[in-house]
Parts: C-alpha cells; sequence; structure tokens
C-alpha cells in the first residue's frame, strides 16, 4: 500500500468529528426531562395551565415560544398538542395556529353527572370503611382548605379540593375511581375555577366539604351519598349563572 494514501486515511479516522453547538436554553426556560418524557411534560404542564385558566378560552399557544421555554424542538411540542387537541383542551386551524378551546357548554352537565355517579360509590364505601385515623386526615384537609380560602387564594382551594375527593377515593379502597373521575373532568374543572372568585363560593363549598366528613365520620353511608349529591348538584346549578359572567369563555 502506498504510505501516503496510509497516512491519509490515518488522518482522516482522527480528524475530530464537528458537533453543532447548542443554543444555550433561556435564564427563564422551564425544566423538560429528555427523551421521550419531554412531550409528557410539556404535555402536564400547558394541561395544568389551560385547567387553572392560567391560558385563558381563546388564548394562543404558540409553539415556537413553547419550545423556547423548554430548550426543545418543536416535535414534542406538536406531540403535546396533539394529545391537548384530543382532549378538547386546544383548537389548532391551520394557516391560524393554535388556540385555547372554549369550553363547551353543552358538555358539562353530562360530565358532572358522570362524576357524581362515579363518587356516590367512592363515598359510600368510605362511609362504611373509614378508620379513626383516616376521619382526621379528611378532618386536616378541611383545615387546608379553610386555610386557602382565608388567604384568597384560589388555586390553592381547588388543589386542596382535589386533594380531598382523592383522598375520599383512597379511604374508599378504590383509588381508580378518582382516577377514571379526573380524566372525564377536565372541562368541569376549568368551569369550577371560574366559580371560586365568585362571593361566598368557597364558603359553600368548604361546608359542603364539612358535611360529608361528618356523615363518613358517622358511618352514615346513604347520608354520605346525599351530601355528595348536593354538592355536585349545587356545581350543575351554576352553570347558567357563570356563562352569563364569561360568556367569551363559553361555546355551544
Amino acid at each position: 500500500m502506498d504510505s501516503n494514501a496510509g497516512d491519509t486515511n490515518m488522518v482522516a479516522v482522527a480528524a475530530p468529528v464537528r458537533r453543532r453547538r447548542r443554543r444555550p436554553a433561556s435564564a427563564t426556560a422551564r425544566p423538560a426531562h429528555r427523551g421521550a418524557t419531554v412531550s409528557g411534560t410539556i404535555y402536564r404542564d400547558l394541561r395544568d395551565d389551560i385547567v387553572s385558566l392560567r391560558r385563558k378560552p381563546g388564548d394562543p399557544v404558540i409553539e415556537k415560544e413553547v419550545a423556547e421555554t423548554y430548550g426543545v424542538s418543536r416535535t414534542p411540542v406538536r406531540e403535546a398538542m396533539l394529545k391537548l387537541a384530543d382532549e378538547g383542551l386546544v383548537e389548532v386551524f391551520p394557516q391560524s395556529g393554535t388556540f385555547v378551546a372554549r369550553i363547551p357548554i353543552s358538555g358539562l352537565p353530562e360530565a358532572i353527572a358522570i362524576r357524581r355517579a362515579l363518587e356516590e360509590a367512592t363515598v359510600r364505601y368510605a362511609a362504611e370503611l373509614a378508620s379513626g385515623s383516616q376521619v382526621a386526615r379528611l378532618r386536616a384537609n378541611l383545615e387546608l382548605q379553610r386555610e386557602m380560602k382565608e388567604s384568597g387564594n384560589f388555586d390553592g382551594f381547588h388543589e386542596a379540593d382535589e386533594a380531598f375527593h382523592a383522598l375520599l377515593a383512597e379511604i374508599s379502597g378504590y383509588p381508580g375511581f378518582w382516577a377514571v373521575t379526573q380524566q372525564v373532568k377536565r372541562q368541569v374543572d376549568r368551569y369550577r375555577h371560574l366559580t371560586l372568585p365568585a362571593a361566598g363560593r368557597m364558603d359553600k363549598a368548604l361546608a359542603e366539604h364539612g358535611a360529608i366528613v361528618e356523615a363518613v365520620a358517622a358511618r352514615d353511608p346513604d347520608r354520605a351519598v346525599g351530601e355528595l349529591r348536593h354538592h355536585l348538584t349545587d356545581l350543575q346549578l351554576g352553570i347558567a349563572e357563570v356563562r352569563r359572567s364569561y360568556p367569551q369563555y363559553f361555546t355551544e
């Protein structure tokens, strides 16, 4: 073999591979796990922003801005958007962009009815099975709700409310009931966030939760179901009033 050719091959092998320099993420970028979970992280964060109304119905969701926020390409962002669209939380308009979907008014009664059916079973089992320490946990949650109410922390109150219903499912011995309930109540949660600033709404919800706890503590399943039914029926009765206050957030 020609020695010059050999030298040339050795140089070719030894030559360093040039790598594209990554653009540093913005100082305000939100952390996201690399790999297959990136789109999941983005999906969960956007979903939470939409359900909590930090992103309001009709607001644009710009892929490029989301990608820059997380320091990723647009591919995982598009994957997250597709999942959100499947759940009815965003709408994608070709040539126009992606926007937070408005709340479908016609779907709320059905979603509340499904939730009521699931939670009535949950609270019945909870009232039959609750131990003293589990009742104490429910009372501690009520105190947390009270603190959030007194501080005017709407998001904190909502989170404590969610934890209350999840705890009932745990006590019932069927925590999966709550997982199923969460799948059907995304739009209801958006509506619920609109109700919290109304005068007296958090007080009313807290009183209704307290009545449920007292029924569970008394080991009275029928009473517990009745209090839970009253709590969720009251939520349904408020739909028309909230729609009148925020017509721009709803659609038929």
